[in-house]
């Protein structure tokens, strides 16, 4: 299945979200491709919209993302790989993955002190809805829901216009309620299923969100040291 755009997929979506009209909902997107279809939603069904700044860490000289680091500092293996494989790559690449856990807090922390996204508290018992553009495996929801774990949600829903396989598998294991619109067995780049790819700048992103999400803004998480 393919889209024209970003905000036609949010726009789709979103009929299957009409229910949630009339709850106190917030949508959070999974990245700045994210936010565009969370915009259409929010425009559709109401609810305010908000960010979870994230940044992979890749093994050297690979693509595979080893795990996640979100905007609290925290740090979220992938969980597609066995616990066999992960013990491996911590062993083997220990000092390479602390180092760059304190790099990816440090440009998160970077991009939050000019942001003004919403601090997870304000989603207490608020009906939650994670947003992806396209998932190519459950590591972003997962990250999503260990930011979240602190936090008392009235319901969990988890949407993306497409997913893989095993990422429909994680939504379902995490989600009170998931809707994708495309399941797709051999999935590329999500890039591949939209027409249009032309997204707007992060400085833009984030000056959108701070229009929208209300405040307290987030402070700055603080580096700490990683075991």
């Amino acid at each position: 299945m393919y889209f024209k755009d970003r905000s036609d997929a949010g726009s789709q979506l979103a009929r299957e979200l009409r229910d949630y009209r009339d709850e106190d909902v917030v949508i959070m997107a999974l990245s700045d491709g994210a936010v565009v279809v969370g915009q259409a939603i929010a425009g559709a069904i109401g609810g305010v919209i908000t960010l979870l700044l994230t940044k992979d860490i890749t093994l050297p000289g690979e693509q595979s993302v080893v795990g996640t680091v979100d905007q609290s500092g925290g740090f979220t293996y992938n969980n597609m790989f066995s616990a066999g494989e992960l013990e491996e790559y911590v062993s083997e690449f220990h000092n390479y993955l602390e180092s760059e856990k304190i790099n990816k807090v440090s440009e998160i922390n970077h991009l939050l002190s000019d942001s003004g996204l919403m601090d997870r508290t304000a989603l207490q018992d608020k009906v939650t809805i994670i947003v992806s553009d396209g998932a190519k495996s459950g590591v972003a929801f997962d990250a999503a829901m260990n930011y979240l774990k602190p936090v008392r949600l009235k319901r969990l829903i988890m949407v993306a216009p497409l997913a893989s396989v095993q990422a429909v598998d994680r939504m379902h294991i995490l989600g009170d309620e998931i809707h994708v619109l495309s399941v797709v067995d051999n999935f590329f780049e999500t890039d591949h299923y939209y027409e249009e790819n032309k997204l707007p700048s992060r400085d833009t992103i984030l000056n959108m969100l701070s229009r929208i999400a209300p405040k307290p803004r987030i402070a700055p998480h603080q580096p700490r040291t990683y075991t």
